[in-house]
């Protein structure tokens, strides 16, 4: 099958050549759990490729099909956090201050509570996974979401 042909090239970092299999296997894969995982695996490899955007559609495109994927959960957060870390280097880094030491702040947060948000779900369907998160939930006070 092209999904599978697609996980080997994959696993052997060929990603140019998974992607063409994984769109392959989405034009005549029709049920929607092996389409949420294949959505899932062009996430990562566009994630693994540093092209965060691209990977939050198809995680997000993947959970839509499939709420019961707590990794496509967890890679978002990752992505967010990434996103929360980079603001703040920014913050210390821009000699122009483009943006204001507190936007900086703000968007960090913005990134910080996104990623919380995605942790949290998560951890809610994966209760037993993910120990690095629930600790970093605990220490920055998001463990309870706060809608």
């Amino acid at each position: 099958s092209y999904y599978r042909a697609g996980m080997s090239a994959q696993s052997d970092g060929k990603y140019a050549e998974a992607l063409e299999n994984y769109y392959e296997a989405l034009q005549l894969e029709e049920d929607p759990y092996d389409r949420s995982y294949t959505l899932y695996n062009i996430g990562l490899i566009y994630g693994n490729n540093g092209n965060y955007s691209q990977a939050l559609e198809y995680y997000h495109q993947a959970l839509e099909l499939n709420s019961n994927l707590p990794q496509a959960l967890n890679n978002i957060a990752v992505i967010y956090h990434s996103q929360g870390l980079n603001a703040l280097n920014m913050q210390t880094q821009d000699s122009d201050l483009e943006m204001q030491e507190d936007e900086y702040l703000e968007l960090a947060k913005e990134f910080f509570d996104k990623a919380a948000e995605y942790w949290r779900q998560a951890i809610k369907l994966a209760p037993d996974n993910y120990p690095g998160a629930q600790n970093w939930l605990k220490v920055t006070g998001r463990l309870i979401s706060e809608d």
